[in-house]
């Protein structure tokens, strides 16, 4: 059992040596890479250990056990040991998302519901960074529109983990789920009559990825300035430092205008754009691929309602898996960590039971 799997203890041997190689270090961009690798490695190549170590003993204690009813014990107790280590191998081994390891970049857009949507779109950025905050990760709000309420027409924030983890531990394999359509329905405050109304905000969450990652033709671009204004722009607006760049091949559009420099604006669009880029890429790749090869929770689709807040019950729930709680006011402070559970155990049975499957 794993014999496929023991060429990853010579991968993760040559990670750890260009780890404790000086000169893999000043490539930033690569020794992240390399990190990223071996974080993921780390548990299949450990579980390999402890999986080997106890199949050899139980093989012993049962060649044993004939004459001596102490191995046959033994026998029995290393079975049970064993059952949880090959579950968690099994996981481990089921083909994932490639970008699970990375960092996040999330979207938020006000939909449905004008003014009281852009206000949903701002609880629901502060139930992200409140959940962050719980997990002691870092979040950076690289771009926000801001309404006269105090709402979000459009916010796009970073989400980055402290050091690297296992897939499931980091940003994007935890986040990742969370695209799609949320709507609440809740009394707005720009309602007299107390009447509960519906209103969603799309959200899009994608992989943060490295320069080196995607490769992006300069004469494919198509770079425009322009002076930022509204809400949130006020105290640079009096230059032309907001940057607008365009991909002539896909037509993706990426604005920037927080920062006070044109060339911070540029960089900020350009790490959304290499992300917009991944997720079309995905995206495409998905719709191609066989139903035995395609998530059952994840999307990248905002036109696909996932969630739905009512706070006159103070319910929460998933659409896609069924999935229930009525702690909707301790989610959107953040408690959101048995949602992501439910939504994890669901994609990593979808993928179990695609192993072996036809493509």
């Amino acid at each position: 059992m794993f014999e496929s799997a023991e060429p990853l203890r010579e991968e993760f041997a040559q990670l750890e040596a260009q780890l404790a190689d000086a000169s893999t270090h000043t490539d930033l961009a690569k020794a992240r890479r390399v990190g990223r690798r071996y974080a993921e490695l780390t548990p299949i190549v450990k579980g390999l250990d402890e999986y080997h170590r106890l199949d050899e003993d139980l093989t012993a204690a049962r060649e044993l056990a004939p004459e001596d009813p102490t191995f046959a014990a033994e026998a029995d107790e290393l079975e049970r040991q064993i059952v949880p280590v090959v579950d968690r191998l099994t996981r481990l081994l089921a083909p994932r998302d490639p970008n699970d390891s990375a960092d996040a970049l999330i979207e938020i857009k006000s939909g449905e519901g004008g003014e009281e949507s852009a206000l949903f779109a701002g609880d629901l950025l502060k139930m992200y960074s409140r959940y962050a905050e719980l997990r002691g990760w870092k979040v950076e709000v690289l771009d926000a529109q801001e309404t006269d309420l105090g709402g979000y027409r459009t916010v796009t924030a970073a989400i980055k983990a402290a050091s690297l983890g296992e897939p499931d531990q980091m940003p994007y394999g935890v986040l990742k789920f969370e695209g799609g359509v949320h709507r609440v329905q809740r009394v707005p405050v720009t309602e007299s009559q107390g009447r509960v109304h519906t209103s969603a905000a799309g959200v899009l969450v994608m992989p943060e990825v490295e320069e080196t990652e995607v490769e992006i033709n300069p004469d494919d671009l198509r770079i425009d300035v322009y002076r930022s204004s509204g809400p949130g722009g006020q105290g640079v607006n009096t230059t032309d430092s907001a940057v607008r760049i365009t991909h002539l091949p896909t037509g993706i559009v990426v604005s920037m205008q927080n920062e006070r420099s044109q060339l911070q604006n540029r960089e900020q669009a350009m790490r959304m754009l290499r992300a917009r880029l991944i997720a079309a890429a995905e995206e495409e790749a998905a719709s191609s691929a066989s139903a035995a090869r395609r998530s059952q929770v994840r999307t990248v689709d905002r036109s696909e309602r996932i969630r739905t807040y009512n706070y006159p019950e103070n319910r929460i729930s998933d659409h896609r898996i069924g999935f229930k709680a009525y702690n909707l006011d301790q989610v959107l402070n953040g408690e959101l960590q048995p949602v992501v559970t439910a939504l994890q155990e669901a994609d990593t049975a979808a993928r179990l039971a695609a192993v072996g499957e036809p493509t």
